[in-house]
């Protein structure tokens, strides 16, 4: 087995919260490049992987759920953390060495951030990520208390949260599940007048695994996510916008409204609209008129 690398000056207030679901192989591959301590969430994997992570790493805290919660679980292992900074990782994911303390520094040096996205190198070629270069030119500009562009979104896997902030709106919600969890917690962040910045200067690794849903089902599910969160959050006319594009975009669109039809009932219990800024920012982001 190899050696988990030494943990770093960060590791005390920090935590590295895995979920993962049926990839033992790329688990066991990524768990010790991690530089602090770890809580893996096993979203009911029935591949052996539970056995195999208490078997070749025993330091890992395991939690082990009986059905998939999706991203949520990521919520639950923030809440089994108990560190002021949280360190998001997938299992095909993880901090470039040293990255991770200098994250968490600069977390401190700026007490409005909540989440930090880094630069994500995708790949064993290493290209960069396009949606880091999206980042970088976002047109919300700097502010003067954050570390870099200002966002209205991020990455779950290649982000570094605060703790106090994610708990304060709730985490990844048991409605959206996966994939596109984001939105809504970014919405939310920033409605409760916190920052989320791209910060170039620390990188997160991903070398997507070979067991991922094919690219149409992706994209159903992100959909699915979109509506959800746009009758949890969006005005009435938002909300129309958004059933209207997915029914333009094809058969992903159509299969995310059908998708996201049983889980209507909870995320309209779960509504509460966006301020004007908010929505401000996000006309400015699609490019639309002020």
């Amino acid at each position: 087995m190899t050696a988990a690398p030494e943990p770093s000056s960060a590791s005390s207030d920090v935590t590295v919260v895995v979920a993962s679901r049926d990839r033992r192989a790329d688990l066991l591959a990524t768990l010790p490049r991690h530089e602090a301590p770890v809580i893996l969430v096993d979203n009911a994997s029935s591949d052996g992987t539970v056995e195999a992570v208490r078997e070749a790493h025993p330091e890992v805290t395991l939690l082990a759920l009986d059905r998939n919660h999706g991203a949520h679980g990521r919520t639950l292992g923030v809440a089994r953390a108990g560190t002021p900074f949280v360190a998001f990782a997938d299992d095909d994911s993880w901090w470039a060495p040293g990255d991770l303390a200098r994250a968490v520094e600069i977390m401190r040096a700026h007490p409005r951030l909540a989440v930090l996205n880094a630069r994500i190198l995708v790949d064993p070629e290493e290209e960069l990520d396009p949606v880091c270069a999206e980042m970088a030119q976002s047109p919300l500009g700097a502010a003067e208390d954050l570390p870099g562009p200002s966002l209205l979104g991020f990455v779950a896997c290649a982000a570094l949260v605060r703790t106090e902030a994610f708990e304060a709106v709730g985490g990844f919600d048991p409605v959206v599940r996966f994939p596109g969890e984001e939105e809504r917690v970014a919405l939310d962040l920033a409605a409760a007048g916190w920052g989320m910045a791209y910060v170039d200067s620390v990188t997160v690794h991903h070398h997507p695994s070979s067991r991922r849903d094919d690219p149409g089902r992706r994209q159903a599910g992100i959909w699915r996510a979109r509506v959800l969160t746009a009758v949890m959050r969006h005005p009435v006319p938002g909300i129309v916008e958004v059933v209207r594009t997915a029914v333009r975009t094809g058969r992903p669109g159509m299969e995310g409204l059908l998708r996201a039809a049983p889980d209507l009932p909870a995320a309209l219990r779960r509504r509460r609209p966006i301020p004007e800024q908010v929505r401000a920012d996000l006309r400015l982001l699609a490019g639309e008129p002020a």
